[in-house]
Order: structure tokens, then C-alpha cells, then sequence
């Protein structure tokens, strides 16, 4: 890559172009369904306990990250004995089935056949996720990585932002859910034909034999992590990142309403600092290493993360006392309350330092990989 030419050159490449929408736009629908979903089990009251419908928002959750845990060693096989813009291609062709089906779920207004949906997106993401990341290394160059990562993670985060916003806005609207679907169906539509301009990414394992057994295969796949310590520590770094990361964003509604004691248009605003946070982080930590995989971001990110998680504490106490009696804080008046900025300045830069942390981590496991 030209150093003059700048890391968006990328998106000038076929090589990533293509791959980069198809990414986009999957990671857009998955949260445009899952928050329209969400959306309705709380505004339509499909129970009259409080209790039971915190129950299926978090039974809703879980549907979605279950097949991670199921099918995501297999995946991996897939990835490495078959073409990866092969695998892509089929994988995005059946969220257009997946869709279809979900289109008329919402429409229909069934919970249960929506949260089946929900589950079908996620072992859909689930095998996309493996050769979504090894995909990269085998069509960008050892000094592309990091700029190819950096946008990547920016694109998925911006993406369940913008799926996010969507999905719980587009459904509060008359006929929402039949808008939601369809929005849906066409997103679904545009992916696979962006899969479709991805240039092949053969394998080079063709003997590898497909074993079904999750447990037996994730323990194998950190043994051989093991022979390698500086792929195992990123493995593990990358873990983390997405426990923590997933960890706040399953929060932020709860503390934008109980603890800020905000009003539901409070979450987009929380939400939207967080994930653009990371999304500069990235292309920030892209922007100083250069062509340079730069594992000493790494570390600067941890402690960035950990200063303004301690800190959100703080000013979130602050905001607290200066809320004190008032309920249904609106964006406008929270931005203007003692403290109100604070907090958004915190999750902002928790997003930030998160960005620079988990970049560095997904190109160095690519080039050690493809050194070994």
C-alpha cells in the first residue's frame, strides 16, 4: 500500500471493498432486528410481569449469542477447508431466507417465531465470524492489516449503531414492523450481492475433517494457540475485549434509565458515544502505527479503559446528586445538568481506548498466523 495513497485506499480495492459492505451491512441487520424485537416485547407488554418481560429481553439476548458458543469451532473448519468468498456467498444468501421469514414474524406480530429468527441470525453471524477475520490477512498485505482491521472494527461498530437506532426507532412508527422487515430483506439482498463481487479466497487445509463437537474443538484450537503465546495472550486479550464491550452495551439501557434516571431517548445518545468512541479509536490506532502492526497500543488502551471505567463511576455519582428528585431526563436537559457531559465524555473515550486495544490485537494474530 502507497503511504501516500492513506489507509482508505482500501476502499478502493475490490479485495476489500466488497467484503468490507457484506460485513457492514450483516452486522446492520442482525441489530436492526434484534432492538426492533426487544422494542416490541417492552412496548406491546407481552406480559403483565415486570419480571417476565425483563425474562424474555434477556431470553432474547441469549438466543442471539448461544450459537457462538455452538457452532463457532465448526465455523472455523468451514473456514479453513473451503473457499472463504464461497462460504460468504451461501452464508449470505440464507440471511435472505432468514430475513423473509423475519419479515413476516414482525409483521405477524409472533414473539416466539421472532425470537427463532433471532437465533437463526446468530448461527448465520456465527459462521460468518471466522472467516470474517481470516479473510483479511489472505486478500491485504502484512502492511495493510492494520489499516483493514481498523476499518473493519469501525465498520461493525458504526454499523450496530446505525441497526441499533434504527430498529427502535422504525418500529414505534405505524406498520414499524412491516418497515423493519422489509429494510431487512433489502439489506439482506444488497449483502449478498456485495458477497457475490468478493474475490475468491481459496483454502489450503483441504484434508481437514469437520467435527461437530464444540468443547473438543475449542480445546483443541487453544492448544494450538498454545505453541504460539503471543496468538494465545491476544486470544485471550480479544476475549475479554468483547466480554467487556458486550457488557456495556447490554447495560447502557439500564443505566441510562435507573441510575441517570433518563428518558428512553437517553440510551441512543449513551450508546451512540460508546460505539463512536470505538469507531475513532480504530481508525485513530490505524492512523499512528502506519504499516506497522504496533502491539505497544495494546497497553495504552488497557489503561485507558480502566481510568474512564473507574472515572464513569465518579461522574455518574456526580450526576446522580445533581438529578436528585427528577425523573425522565431528556438528552438536551441531561447534556446541560452538572455532570451530564462527564459521563458522555467517559463512555466516549472507554469506546476510544477500546478501539485502540482490540485493533492490534486481531492484526497480530493474523500475521503471526500467517507466519507460522
Amino acid at each position: 500500500m502507497d503511504k501516500q495513497q492513506g489507509q482508505f485506499h482500501l476502499f478502493t480495492q475490490r479485495r476489500f471493498l466488497p467484503f468490507f459492505i457484506t460485513q457492514f451491512l450483516g452486522a446492520f441487520n442482525d441489530n436492526l432486528f434484534k432492538n426492533a424485537l426487544l422494542v416490541i416485547i417492552v412496548s406491546l407488554g407481552v406480559s403483565e410481569a415486570a419480571s417476565s418481560t425483563n425474562f424474555l429481553t434477556n431470553l432474547a439476548a441469549g438466543l442471539f449469542i448461544l450459537p457462538y458458543f455452538l457452532f463457532s469451532t465448526t465455523a472455523g473448519q468451514l473456514a479453513d477447508k473451503y473457499d472463504k468468498a464461497w462460504l460468504i456467498r451461501r452464508i449470505k444468501f440464507a440471511e435472505i431466507i432468514i430475513m423473509l421469514i423475519g419479515c413476516f414474524a414482525l409483521y405477524s406480530g409472533n414473539i416466539a417465531l421472532m425470537m427463532f429468527i433471532l437465533f437463526l441470525l446468530g448461527v448465520q453471524s456465527s459462521f460468518f465470524g471466522p472467516i470474517k477475520y481470516s479473510i483479511i490477512p489472505q486478500h491485504l498485505s502484512s502492511e495493510e492489516l492494520m489499516a483493514g482491521n481498523a476499518q473493519v472494527g469501525m465498520g461493525t461498530f458504526v454499523s450496530i449503531l446505525l441497526g441499533t437506532l434504527l430498529g427502535g426507532w422504525l418500529v414505534t412508527f405505524p406498520l414499524g414492523t412491516l418497515w423493519v422487515g422489509a429494510l431487512a430483506i433489502v439489506m439482506a439482498v444488497i449483502g449478498w450481492y456485495g458477497s457475490c463481487q468478493i474475490p475468491d479466497a481459496p483454502a489450503d487445509k483441504g484434508e481437514i475433517k469437520i467435527s461437530l463437537n464444540p468443547v473438543r474443538e475449542a480445546w483443541r484450537n487453544l492448544g494450538f494457540a498454545r505453541e504460539n503465546m503471543t496468538v494465545f495472550y491476544c486470544i485471550m486479550g480479544i476475549s475479554w475485549f468483547w466480554l467487556f464491550g458486550s457488557s456495556f452495551l447490554t447495560q447502557v439501557p439500564n443505566f441510562a434509565m435507573t441510575v441517570l434516571q433518563g428518558h428512553p431517548t437517553l440510551i441512543s445518545i449513551l450508546l451512540a458515544a460508546f460505539i463512536i468512541g470505538v469507531a475513532i479509536g480504530s481508525i485513530l490506532c490505524a492512523k499512528v502505527s502506519g504499516k506497522q502492526v504496533e502491539p505497544g497500543l495494546i497497553p495504552l488502551g488497557a489503561v485507558g479503559l480502566t481510568i474512564f471505567s473507574c472515572d464513569i463511576f465518579f461522574s455518574s455519582n456526580s450526576f446522580q446528586l445533581a438529578a436528585e428528585g427528577m425523573t425522565n431526563i431528556l438528552p438536551l436537559t441531561f447534556l446541560t445538568m452538572g455532570g451530564g457531559i462527564h459521563v458522555l465524555i467517559d463512555l466516549l473515550a472507554i469506546g476510544l481506548f477500546g478501539g485502540i486495544f482490540i485493533v492490534p490485537l486481531y492484526a497480530m494474530v493474523q500475521s503471526r498466523t500467517v507466519e507460522q
